[in-house]
């Protein structure tokens, strides 16, 4: 992992992660790409930065959310690109058990700002 790339997605990572302890969706929303697409827990593509707003914003209220990445690989694909690659502990303080996710993020320099343009979120757990 380069430095430059993992100095960046570790950043936006604490970020996200901040905001989704708070379930705080204008906060989460803004770390995307005005082009953004999102796919998270459900089956539905949500586009942009008011689709991000709006699943973030469908989520239950949980008391006390957190998110935990291990095992990210970032890498730069291009001068104004990085892929990154994870896998994501939810703990949702006992309010549904807990669940781990395969997560991978595409970023973008968008007007000079490192942002989220593709989230893919799918189960942790073999499909086939």
């Amino acid at each position: 992992m380069s430095n430059e790339a993992s100095d960046i997605v570790s950043t936006i990572i604490a970020k996200w992660c901040a905001g989704f302890a708070t379930l705080d969706a204008a906060a989460l929303s803004s770390l995307y790409a005005k082009n953004a697409f999102f796919f998270g827990s459900n089956p539905k593509l949500y586009r942009g930065r008011d689709g991000v707003a709006d699943y973030f914003n469908g989520l239950p209220r949980w008391r006390k959310p957190s998110a935990a990445f291990s095992e990210v690989n970032a890498a730069k694909a291009g001068p104004d690109l990085i892929n990154m690659g994870a896998t994501i502990t939810f703990d949702l303080a006992g309010e549904r058990p807990d669940f781990v996710v395969k997560m991978s993020w595409v970023l973008i320099r968008e007007d000079g700002e490192w942002k989220i343009v593709n989230h893919h979120a799918s189960s942790k757990a073999p499909l086939i």
